[in-house]
């Protein structure tokens, strides 16, 4: 008996909030035409190209992924670490970022020239 007097007082509580006024939504009309923003050329950022491990004259290990643009690739320091990007501007030329990153040679190359932070550049072979 206590269930369906307070089953009762719900349905009166949910049925006291709705609104029994005139809800019609009335468009503008079948043309959109000038409503539709054109749309501006979008540009893909570059994939990744190859991925490379290079070993340093120090023996360090660097991780280069090479993006297809031919002028930018992604530096990584250790595995799974973050990526720097550096980029050039134009294909075939220097690679530079901020903090000291930077990269001279192309994907195809055997050896490139790598500098990281708190290191000067040295020859790395693939």
């Amino acid at each position: 008996m206590t269930r369906s007097i307070f089953a009762t007082m719900i349905a009166a509580a949910a049925l006291a909030g709705c609104n029994n006024g005139d809800n019609t939504v009335v468009g503008q009309g079948a043309d959109y035409g000038n409503n539709v923003a054109s749309p501006a050329e979008v540009q893909l950022p570059p994939s990744i190209a190859s991925s490379k491990v290079y070993r340093c004259a120090d023996n360090d290990v660097v991780y280069v992924d090479w993006l297809s643009d031919g002028k930018s690739a992604n530096v990584r320091t250790e595995q799974g670490g973050p990526p720097t990007q550096v980029v050039a501007p134009n294909p075939g030329e220097p690679m530079t970022a901020a903090g000291g990153y930077s990269i001279e040679g192309t994907a195809t190359d055997a050896s490139v020239t790598i500098a990281v932070p708190g290191q000067s550049a040295e020859r790395c072979k693939a």
